[in-house]
Formats: structure tokens, sequence, C-alpha cells
């Protein structure tokens, strides 16, 4: 297998084959060192797809099922395609800056995308890696960040579901904290497979900044936010990656260590893409500073 570097962030792997356990070791191990990998030449039906993840870790069912696969659960679709008068899975899901799954108590390890549509224009998905965030930190402002903690929930960006129409607000407000109460997390976290400190804060999913006496620091979480560059709305920070990337291709990246936004176009043009997160229980490594 061929890794090649690209520009900005993340490397470009080639030539991966999965019966070698030495490639699928070096492909995890490039996801973690440079955060994101582009596989080229891969063409996985949803069964596929979830083998692939199976090479990685542990695949999880989204818990929300509106998201899912009809046929392998395991899939999460975003679509905004019409199939024989069906939808499947949801439009334009993760326009704000999050981490897949970090208002649940475990995030997911590695995130999977296998893009099935990609439109010709606005394409793509932009990072911020979270792990730079924090070495660029003003002194001053890291120390701030040192042991307070971040509360993360999915309150803000809850995708209504067609089952809700109608139900009164409070309701669905209750149901989404009763199945994912908010959960803590120090806001500058050890990374649990490599070992480096995450600014573990994003626009789209972080509720609030609690400092050690309990009280909430919005101030610090905007500067926080500020400084990592999530809240510049052109996207032109310095720290913005985005990822472009075409059927055929799997775009494999770091869930701890990035926070990511979909670029999405505002035209009907058809979009659409697979997703697999997985849990990678495997020993870390220590990759170089």
């Amino acid at each position: 297998m061929k890794i090649s570097p690209q520009p900005g962030m993340g490397v470009v792997a080639e030539g991966f084959d999965p019966s070698s356990d030495s490639d699928v070791r070096r492909l995890k191990q490039a996801a973690y060192r440079h955060r994101i990998v582009l596989l080229k030449d891969q063409h996985h039906d949803p069964a596929g797809l979830l083998e692939f993840g199976r090479l990685l870790g542990a695949p999880q069912t989204y818990y929300e099922p509106v998201y899912r696969h009809p046929d392998v659960p395991e899939v999460f679709v975003s679509s905004n395609v019409a199939t024989g008068g069906r939808r499947l899975g949801v439009p334009k899901t993760g326009q704000f800056w999050h981490s897949d799954y970090e208002f649940m108590p475990r995030p997911f390890d590695l995130t999977i995308i296998s893009p099935r549509r990609v439109p010709k224009e606005r394409r793509g998905t932009l990072f911020i890696d979270l792990v730079q965030a924090y070495r660029r930190l003003d002194p001053d402002l890291a120390a701030a960040a040192a042991d307070t903690e971040a509360i993360h929930s999915p309150r803000r960006k809850f995708k209504i579901r067609p089952d809700d129409v109608y139900r009164p607000i409070g309701d669905v407000i209750a149901e989404i904290d009763a199945r994912t109460p908010p959960v803590r997390r120090p806001t500058v976290l050890r990374h649990p497979r490599t070992g480096e400190r995450v600014l573990y804060v994003t626009e789209g999913g972080t509720e609030a900044v609690e400092d050690a006496d309990g009280r909430r620091r919005p101030d610090l979480l905007k500067q926080l936010l500020s400084a990592a560059g999530q809240l510049d709305e052109t996207t032109e920070h310095p720290a913005i990656h985005l990822q472009t990337f075409d059927v055929g291709d799997l775009l494999i990246w770091d869930n701890i260590a990035l926070a990511h936004r979909s670029l999405h176009n505002p035209s009907d043009e058809p979009a659409e893409s697979w997703r697999v997160t997985v849990y990678d229980d495997e020993p870390g490594f220590n990759p170089p500073e």
C-alpha cells in the first residue's frame, strides 16, 4: 500500500489489501497519526462497507433509526435522494462543527465515509485538528481551560423526525434529554489512542464549560471556539481544512482529534453518502511529536 501526503492535512492511500494485516495496521496508524486518510479505489455495497468497518474496529449502529440503511442498520445514510419514491436516511446532516457521538458517554474512535453521489460544486467536508487547536492556544487561555469540564448535548442541533410533526416541542426536548442526557468530560482531554491533548469543544455539540467550582463560563467557551476557528462563518480560518472526495473514495478520520462540518450544496443536486463509525479498542501508540 502506498501512502502519500496531501496538501493541508491527511494522506492519500492507494493499493490497500484488506487481507493484509500489515495494510490494515498501517491504515489505522495513518488515521491516528495524520488525522485523515483518503483511500482510493473502494467500491462497496452496504454490506461490504460494514465489513470494511470491521477491519478497523467494532461498527456501531446509530441510536436514531431514521438515519439507518434499511438493509444494513450499521450504515448511516445522509441523502437528499429518493429511490423508488422512498427517501433513505436524512438530508443535509452535520452542517455544524461537531465530533460524532460527542454527546454520548463514549464518542466514536474512527469515522468512515463512502460518497455515493457527489455534487459538482461546493463539495466536501471541513475539518479542524483539535490537537493542534490546543497547541496553538495562548498560554493564559490554555491555563483558563485547565481543570474545567465541557458539557455536551445534541439539544441545539437535533433534527426533528417525521414522527415529531405536531408533537409539542417540550415533549421532544424531554425525550432528547431522557435518551441522551448531557455528558461531561475534560475540556482538554487525553486522546485515548495517542495520548495527545485535545481541545474537545465544538460549536454544535458543546453546551457549556464549567470551572472547578461549577460555574458556567460562556465567555471561556466562546474564546476557545474562536481560537479553534469554529466561529468563523466564512470558513476561511487558517485552521480549517477542506477535504474533497469522489465516488470510489473512502474517507477515514480520527473522530476524537478532529471536529468536522459538512459542506452542503444549496442547490438540489443529488448528494448521498454512507457512513460507518467504529470503536477501536486495540492498544494505542505514541505518534511522533
